[in-house]
């Protein structure tokens, strides 16, 4: 997901520079309460815990006439242990009107947003089993997209349809019935979408077919190999322009598909030209593009952006930067176009690794976000790469902690795309060889390929391939909302410096420019939340900007 605007429900307001300001503090959190619905959303309770989703057999008729779909979702599963009841997703206003089982309608319960299906036939553990969930209505229009989701109903310039879905955070069943819980991926899935002519709907994966079915719609179907999360899944139906060009990567050729609007198309086969040097430096960083079955597509869509696997939204009118201003300030942000950048690298973190739990998002968002500075780095040498994901900690806010609570789909901090991104690359330092740290990031992928993790499992990787306790980094970073300070007193011609706003256990080796007379020198300090001292001047102490730490100085009289 791109990160929050100004104008969006989860503003990331841009605000001073902190790096040097004051530390931040836990403080104390409002208590947060959470319902029933919470827990039915986002945690794997009985309805849902005893069957593995398999395979979606999506098929969805939009008519943006009135607004409204219908459609039918056929669910394979694998049966993990007997159960009689399964809890099925659709969100209001949207009407489930029947679930059917061997030629049987079924019974259901609705709770909110939570449908609880009554199995007529026996449910043995191992058995391959299916259900068929029908539809219709008029789903949520998106207010603010992507923040907010829903579907997006909007016309180009032109006046001509212009439609998608965004559904990050509210749930895929915001517009179409599935287990709507990210720790279960179907193995694959068929997305089967019917529109009006002459539009053009693009989804994920392969285009199978096209069907005409004589009534003025055509069914485009596509078919995705892989597994996919379900906020993944995509409706973008407009009248588009379309060409394909192959790409020569790690695993062989890789098709690259483009899909602008068709009043557009001059303007986009020149902008999106960033796509092959993007898609080398990030296989280069993270390992091989996860989808070469799948393919990469790049799709214009009437919201900002979006990181639906082998079907990445673009709404960024062709311009460097976010929507033309530089995240960094530092000016390196508008060599290229943030939302190409930032949702492609979602396809190594978020669709290639997938968080389990929303709480986890971090794993999503500061991946993507640290790698802007890898693409920068790519383009414009390491100094810049280093000072682009510097200039990002403008946008830290330090509200709350980045991790919230697990199970009820919770959102912590916005912190977790520039704050987890700065957490990153000091991890970076901490490693201090740039091939190890290829090495982990590139195993990263390699490891939990086609996987959903929990946070945890990515935090032990890089500490068991850094060869370091990194547990204290997480926690500080993530879990609060403190940020290391150094804190110096000059005694003498002595420098006394320790740590304060650190969890226990931090521990970190800083690069410091000391000043000692009117000799310069470089040493290197291991802090603690104890005194220590150090020759030299404390007014001219200086410390790596590459760590993300507050530095605070004796006052002045």
């Amino acid at each position: 997901m791109p990160e929050p605007s100004a104008e969006s429900p989860m503003t990331l307001r841009f605000a001073s520079f902190l790096l040097l300001a004051a530390a931040g503090s836990l403080g104390a959190q409002a208590p947060v309460s959470f319902s029933r619905a919470d827990t039915l959303r986002g945690s794997n309770g009985p309805g849902r815990s005893w069957w593995d989703a398999t395979f979606y057999d999506l098929h969805v008729r939009v008519m943006p006439a009135d607004s409204t779909i219908r459609g039918h979702n056929a669910i394979r599963y694998r049966v993990l242990r007997p159960a009689s009841e399964m809890q099925l997703d659709l969100q209001a206003p949207l009407v489930m009107d029947s679930v059917v089982q061997d030629g049987v309608r079924l019974r259901v319960r609705a709770e909110g947003h939570a449908h609880f299906v009554t199995l007529r036939a026996p449910q043995r553990a191992g058995a391959e089993k299916s259900v068929t969930a029908y539809y219709h209505g008029k789903p949520v229009a998106a207010r603010n997209p992507p923040w907010d989701g829903g579907l997006i109903w909007k016309r180009d310039s032109l006046g001509q349809p212009f439609i998608a879905t965004a559904n990050q955070g509210i749930g895929a069943s915001i517009w179409w019935p599935n287990k709507d819980f990210g720790a279960d991926e179907p193995d694959s899935q068929r997305v089967a979408i019917t529109v009006p002519d002459p539009m053009v709907n693009v989804s994920n994966g392969r285009l199978r077919s096209t069907r005409s079915n004589g009534d003025g719609t055509t069914t485009w179907e596509w078919f995705v190999t892989n597994p996919i999360n379900n906020y993944g899944i995509s409706i973008n139906a407009a009248t588009y322009a379309h060409w394909s060009e192959a790409y020569a990567g790690e695993r062989g050729l890789l098709t690259l598909d483009f899909y602008p609007l068709a009043i557009h198309e001059d303007t986009a086969r020149v902008h999106w030209q960033q796509v092959r040097p993007m898609m080398a430096c990030f296989e280069r960083w993270f390992g091989p593009y996860p989808w070469y079955e799948d393919g990469f597509k790049l799709v214009e869509t009437p919201h900002l952006g979006m990181e639906h696997q082998s079907a990445v939204a673009y709404g960024n009118g062709f311009k460097n930067g976010y929507r033309g201003r530089d995240q960094s300030g530092t000016g390196h942000g508008m060599q290229w176009d943030f939302i190409t950048i930032h949702e492609s690298a979602h396809e190594w973190f978020a669709n290639n690794i997938t968080a389990k739990d929303n709480a986890d998002m971090w794993v999503h968002e500061s991946f993507a976000n640290y790698a802007e500075g890898l693409y920068t780095e790519c383009q414009q040498g390491k100094e810049a790469g280093a000072a682009y994901v510097i200039g990002t900690r403008r946008g830290i806010r330090n509200d709350k902690p980045i991790i919230p609570a697990r199970g009820v789909q919770a959102q912590g901090s916005g912190d977790m795309y520039p704050k987890g991104g700065n957490m990153l690359h000091t991890i970076r330092q901490i490693v201090g060889n740039d091939e190890q740290w290829r090495g982990i990031l590139r195993g990263l992928g390699k490891t939990f390929w086609h996987q959903t993790v929990t946070g945890q499992q990515v935090r032990d990787y890089i500490s068991k391939e850094a060869g370091a306790d990194l547990e204290p980094i997480f926690r500080q970073y993530l879990e609060t909302t403190m940020i290391p300070t150094l804190v110096l007193e000059q005694r003498g011609n002595q420098v006394a410096y320790k740590w304060t706003n650190v969890v226990p256990g931090f521990a970190l080796t800083l690069p410091i420019g000391v000043t000692q007379g009117t000799v310069d020198r470089l040493a290197e300090v291991r802090p603690t939340t104890e005194w220590q001292l150090l020759d030299g001047s404390a007014a001219s102490l200086t410390v790596d900007p590459d760590y993300y730490v507050n530095v605070e100085r004796p006052k002045t009289p």
